[in-house]
């Protein structure tokens, strides 16, 4: 979680202090924002802190289609997994 009276700072000052500012982010694993003209314009952080987060994005991602797909078939849409393999075999077999 961004901590607003430390992890918020100028473009200039991380360039001047890149070296201080790269140990902090391996430390703490906190994304800094970075302003330019007083305002905020890119987020660094670590890249395992970044992994982490596409990871987590992308189980939302797959909760929602799963919650999706769930309400689909509460609502009768939808295929019974008997009749869609047989329509994938059948493309597969015309297709080859």
């Amino acid at each position: 979680m961004i901590n607003l009276s430390r992890d918020i700072h100028s473009l200039t000052e991380f360039k001047r202090n890149t070296n201080e500012f790269l140990q902090r982010l391996k430390q703490t694993k906190h994304p800094l924002v970075l302003t330019v003209n007083g305002k905020a314009e890119l987020v660094v952080q670590d890249a395992e802190s970044y992994q982490e987060l596409l990871d987590a994005a992308e189980l939302v991602e797959t909760l929602k289609g799963i919650k999706i797909g769930l309400e689909q078939m509460q609502e009768g849409k939808g295929k019974k997994a008997e009749d869609f393999f047989h329509e994938l075999f059948d493309k597969l077999d015309s297709s080859q």
